[in-house]
């Protein structure tokens, strides 16, 4: 006992105290009862065994003999599981001899029916028995510890055996593969080199599944050449393991050469094939091979109509997956799992809602959750997302379990499903850590604007992938929360995630947002170049939207030049990034060559055409390219190509006819469309139509404060001093608080912000300094303030005050210090840049020969040479 002591260690304390006080109680419990004869000698081994079995057992060509172990092991090879157990207790209960190999064959059947703890009871046997020494005991102990899931307990006792071969080995490493442990498994096959111990071919096939789910495509060939030196190449065990690890790899073509040089093939050859070719995408070559294997006489199994069907669901082949369907039923697989859960995915693919249905329908005992979620992912698929939603509440009432991809799918069927409520079942189901869940949550809680919800999922989230980083990130930019998004991106870097294309996408978006800073997007296109990611089309898309909308519209035009491929997104933001910019014709002739190529637009395409019309006076083309919208395209106007008509009238002075255009809308006017209107009077000086569109705009928007100020500016402009009071107190009473103007610039990675009259900024002496030689020199350029644009009821000397005080001025003062000469400034302002203001920056960019581009709250303006891109059209 002592030199079995350590051994016990192996067993858990349960079952050492249960071993200790009476090491065959389980066994005796599952003794088969036997009567001795009449002389009181011990039953022979043929009655000990089970009623239900014994004529499996009388056909064996060596029950002529007489051991109890040679028993065991007989009876083990024909009932496998159950019996083997049964025998062994009743032998052990009349205390009869059995030696290594029936022990061994014990603990295979405990193996087999997943059994742990009567595997444990004899592995107490074993210790009693002293027969721990015997390899074959050793080598059963490890498989039945590995097979039952129970890894530590394996490990104890590969590591206790006294002896050790190439099976123990094997039974290990297979164990390790088997529990997803691929690292372990290289590592144990390593040491076994190391220490002598030659692979045979069962080692090699545990090896090279190791390596396969880890996508290993070097060290699997370097294994490939090894199992040729070692001359089990020809053997259909390891072809079958090689086909099986290069297609896992991407390695198609190397999987079809060891497939043609393979002499033995047998189903699983044809299988692996099959399987390798669908899984790669090659699903023609797969078609030719289920073909090849019909002509070659192999019997197709369950798994060749599964893939074969999977095939048909990959290229939306119904007429061909009814086919095997009929046969399916022929052959009697249609109950099949897999085979039904392919059939089921097939009909969903090629729209057959109703036949996915049968197919789910056809045996109930057979709906686990798998056969759930597929029925559910193809509803959603197909649009029918209330039929969806359905049959996951069925799911749930019939007692069946969501797993982890069941909640990611449901919670895509917004807004028929709350992502609150789904949220409650994932947390009582214990599933808020998984990546995939906290993914799908935290991107259902962005849809419905709830980020600071989708934050804390992300940090409930154990382990993170690519995707839940990205997820979270894109969530960041699609509030445009900049800084966060950033933020995000850093830690990802920080703690070894590798960023994918769609990471680059959604942090480049983000730096697309007016508060962000110009020079990180710069940053992250040229980190996306050393990922070798810029060329994909979703982050070059991505990179000339962030340039269009920070203000270098050039970089924006050179990466669309440059992208190898363009969808819909490149196009609609190259044509609204130039109408933004003030360059509409260049807007048009983007188009054009849409037209030309022949592309398919949108809506959006159209809002982006109209709007450079509007930006650049084109009226008639806006009129003509409405049209085509509609009567070539086919596509129904919007409130948003309402507007854009409406602002095209109002720019144009044409108030009349943006009037007709909003009365014969089939809705109401949404208070953008009024708004244009009213800026339209506000230029125009059209006090009556600005009351009107004022009191609609106030009505939709009462809290708004850009209705009151437009209208007082209009009473103003037109001298009305007291309407214009009026209005003020009006604002009062709402408690409506006109939005405070303000810009800002970026200098060296810094934002700085400036108001009007704002003397907060610690260079504010050499900023005022700044601007009154500035005010010298305009003055020599002919430069005379227009105070028309002060609405307010002062001197015309502090008119002129308030003017030279404006917070762009101010900005432009401090860039012109702070930037070499070289360096193109860049100001944004939340509000519309006044007329005045804009002539003075004209004058300085001549004056300074300096680029000046200002964003103002309706476009670029781009200052080079004393002239505007606008063309003073704006």
């Amino acid at each position: 006992m002592t030199g079995s002591s350590s051994s016990i260690r192996t067993l858990g304390n349960s079952q050492r105290t249960l071993f200790l006080e009476n090491p065959s109680w389980t066994l005796h419990r599952r003794a088969i009862i036997a009567r001795s004869d009449s002389t009181g000698e011990p039953p022979r081994p043929e009655t000990l065994i089970s009623p239900g079995a014994r004529h499996v057992f009388d056909g064996s060509p060596q029950r002529a003999r007489t051991g109890y172990g040679c028993s065991v092991a007989e009876y083990s090879r024909y009932c496998p599981n159950q019996g083997p157990l049964d025998l062994f207790a009743s032998v052990h209960r009349w205390g009869l001899p059995v030696d290594g190999s029936a022990l061994s064959c014990v603990i295979n059947a405990c193996a087999n029916s997943f059994d742990q703890n009567a595997g444990k009871q004899v592995h107490c046997q074993c210790v009693k028995s002293g027969l721990l020494e015997d390899v074959s005991v050793g080598s059963s102990l490890v498989d039945m510890y590995m097979k039952t899931e129970s890894v530590e307990d394996g490990r104890r006792a590969f590591d206790e055996a006294a002896g050790k071969n190439v099976v123990s080995w094997t039974s290990l490493l297979s164990g390790y593969t088997r529990n997803s442990l691929n690292g372990e498994a290289v590592e144990l096959f390593h040491r076994m080199q190391v220490e002598g111990i030659k692979p045979n071919a069962f080692t090699y096939t545990a090896v090279l599944g190791a390596l396969a789910d880890d996508g290993i495509a070097e060290k699997g060939i370097q294994l490939h050449a090894m199992v040729i030196k070692d001359g089990f190449a020809s053997t259909t065990y390891s072809g079958n393991s090689l086909i099986n690890m290069y297609s896992k790899v991407g390695m198609v073509r190397d999987a079809r050469a060891v497939f043609d040089m393979m002499e033995n093939k047998d189903a699983v050859t044809w299988n692996s094939m099959i399987s390798g070719y669908v899984a790669n995408g090659h699903d023609m070559e797969a078609l030719v091979m289920f073909h090849s294997m019909r002509n070659a006489e192999v019997s197709l199994s369950q798994l060749t109509f599964a893939n074969v069907i999977k095939l048909c669901a990959n290229v939306r082949e119904i007429s061909f997956a009814r086919q095997l369907h009929c046969q399916v039923v022929q052959m009697g697989l249609e109950f099949d799992d897999k085979v039904r859960k392919a059939l089921i995915v097939a009909y969903s693919k090629c729209c057959e809602m109703d036949d996915a249905l049968k197919s789910f329908s056809s045996e109930s005992r057979f709906q686990d959750v798998v056969s759930w979620t597929a029925i559910i992912t193809g509803y959603l698929q197909n649009g029918q997302v209330a039929q969806a939603v359905d049959l996951f509440c069925q799911m749930r009432r019939e007692g069946v379990k969501p797993n982890d991809f069941t909640y990611s799918l449901i919670l895509g069927a917004q807004p028929l499903i709350s992502p609150y409520e789904v949220h409650a079942q994932v947390i009582k189901t214990n599933y808020q850590s998984s990546s995939t869940v906290g993914t799908a949550l935290l991107d259902a809680y962005v849809k419905i604007g709830s980020t600071d919800a989708a934050a804390r999922v992300f940090k409930s989230v154990q382990e993170k992938d690519v995707v839940s980083w990205s997820a979270m990130l894109a969530g960041y930019a699609l509030s445009g929360d900049t800084e966060n998004a950033v933020k995000i991106f850093l830690q990802l870097c920080k703690e070894g995630v590798r960023p994918n294309e769609f990471t680059y996408s959604s942090v480049i978006n983000a730096c697309a947002a007016p508060s962000a800073a110009v020079e990180q997007g710069k940053q992250l296109h040229a980190c996306s170049i050393k990922s070798a990611y810029s060329d994909t089309l979703c982050v070059s898309s991505a990179v000339l939207t962030m340039y269009a909308k920070r203000g270098n519209i050039e970089s924006a035009s050179k990466v669309f030049q440059r992208q190898r491929e363009r969808d819909l997104v490149s196009w609609n933001s190259m044509i609204s990034g130039y109408a933004q910019h003030g360059h509409a014709k260049k807007a048009l002739e983007v188009f054009k060559e849409m037209q030309r190529q022949k592309m398919t637009m949108d809506s959006i395409t159209f809002i982006g055409v109209i709007s450079a019309c509007t930006h650049g006076g084109f009226v008639e083309e806006g009129e003509r390219y409405y049209d085509m919208m509609v009567n070539d395209h086919q596509i129904s106007p919007t409130m948003e190509h309402y507007s854009c008509m409406v602002d095209l009238y109002s720019r144009a002075g044409m108030l009349e006819k943006a009037m007709d255009t909003i009365n014969g809308m089939p809705h109401p006017a949404s208070a953008p469309v009024w708004r244009s209107i009213l800026a339209g009077c506000h230029v125009q000086r059209n006090l009556e139509l600005g009351k009107l569109a004022a009191e609609k705009l106030i009505s939709l928007q009462p809290d708004h404060s850009s209705s009151y100020v437009l209208l007082s500016n209009i009473y103003a402009a037109a001298g009305k001093w007291k309407e214009r009071a009026e209005v003020r107190k009006m604002m009062d009473e709402r408690r409506v608080r006109k939005e405070a103007g303000y810009s800002w610039i970026e200098v060296k990675n810094k934002t700085y912000f400036f108001l009007a009259g704002d003397v907060s900024h610690p260079m504010q002496d050499s900023i005022y300094a700044k601007l009154e030689e500035l005010g010298v020199r305009l003055r020599d350029y002919g430069y005379q303030p227009d105070t028309n644009y002060v609405l307010h009821d002062v001197e015309e000397e502090h008119k002129e005050a308030i003017l030279s005080q404006h917070s762009e001025r101010l900005a432009l003062a401090f860039g012109l210090i702070a930037t070499s000469p070289e360096t193109p400034i860049q100001i944004s302002k939340n509000l519309r840049v006044c007329g005045d203001c804009h002539n003075v920056i004209k004058l300085v960019s001549m004056i300074e020969r300096r680029e000046i581009i200002v964003r103002d709250s309706n476009r670029f303006h781009h200052f080079n040479s004393g002239s505007c891109s606008c063309g003073d059209y704006w």
